[in-house]
């Protein structure tokens, strides 16, 4: 089967086609501009992505489909309209996408949406499910929310199976943002105020995991039509995640001890309230139906993962 993958060259993208070859698939990978895929992906320049994009070209002889272009949630958004821009590409160029998809008689398309369709945290122990009543908060969970919609509507109309993955932050070889930010701080050794942050539990996907279940959601017969959470099935405190990161990296992490209410006392004040939830709130997920449904387990432990992110330290 030949498999097309959107934002091939992006952090998952690049993975996944990696994936994808050592497991004999012919891959198809599309991108922004040309530029440097793994050897034995077929490259496509699709440029920027619109409810206009033909990708006729693309979808030639294509069985499966992994949509994973996308508008990113970006902190500080400098958009005169967020939601529009994000709605722009998440939702009219994805729907476009499929409907072309089934039009030229691909079987099977996976989505990669986001856990922020189901909300931004979890509260009293309990922790996302699959079958939640989608509640997004932002722009860009709304966004991937009304992607699922559209999708499951061409799915219905079409008979194209689609399936959804709902991932939490996922980590890896080469990630960026606010983790990569803790892992250099843990790296140069800089003593955190973090030591508090005890009790709450979030959940993570180390990259190779997420590669895995996509792979299995292109074949296993009962992903058609569904939805799944995906996680390492390993939800750690904040503080917990910092050492383990820092022996991951070969240097323990220095935590010292601020009271959380001093932590929200100057995040509001630095107006960084969002910054103080991640680092402080709750966002679990069960993955249950994902593993009994697909019979599907993470490869990868969270230390394993760990260490695979930050073997660049390592070099």
């Amino acid at each position: 089967m030949t498999t097309l993958v959107t934002g091939a060259n992006g952090f998952v993208g690049a993975a996944l086609c990696v994936g994808l070859l050592r497991d004999g698939a012919a891959v198809r990978g599309t991108v922004r501009s040309p530029g440097s895929l793994p050897a034995g992906v077929e490259a496509i320049a699709m440029g920027s992505l619109s409810s206009e994009t033909d990708w006729t070209f693309a979808l030639k002889n294509v069985d499966q489909v992994v949509q994973l272009a996308a508008r990113v949630h970006v902190m500080n958004d400098k958009s005169s309209d967020p939601l529009a821009e994000f709605r722009r590409v998440n939702v009219e160029a994805t729907a476009n996408l499929a409907r072309q998809a089934a039009t030229a008689g691909v079987s099977r398309f996976v989505y990669v949406s986001s856990i922020k369709v189901n909300g931004e945290s979890t509260q009293d122990g309990r922790p996302f499910s699959a079958n939640d009543v989608p509640a997004p908060e932002d722009p860009y969970g709304v966004s991937k929310h009304e992607a699922e919609k559209l999708l499951r509507q061409i799915a219905t109309e079409t008979g194209m199976e689609v399936v959804i993955i709902r991932p939490p932050l996922v980590y890896g070889p080469g990630v960026g943002a606010n983790f990569e930010s803790m892992m250099r701080w843990l790296y140069r050794g800089l003593p955190l105020p973090l030591a508090a942050i005890t009790q709450n539990r979030r959940s993570l996907v180390a990259l190779d995991n997420l590669v895995d279940l996509i792979i299995t959601c292109l074949s296993h017969p009962a992903a058609a039509n569904q939805t799944f959470l995906v996680s390492d099935d390993e939800d750690l405190s904040t503080a917990e995640l910092l050492r383990r990161m820092g022996n991951a990296l070969g240097h323990p992490a220095r935590l010292f001890y601020v009271p959380l209410s001093l932590l929200e006392f100057g995040a509001r004040v630095m107006n960084k309230r969002g910054i103080y939830q991640r680092l402080c709130g709750s966002l679990r997920l069960d993955i249950s139906k994902t593993q009994e449904l697909l019979g599907w387990a993470p490869p990868l432990s969270v230390d394993e993962g760990l260490k695979r992110a930050g073997q660049v330290y390592r070099l």
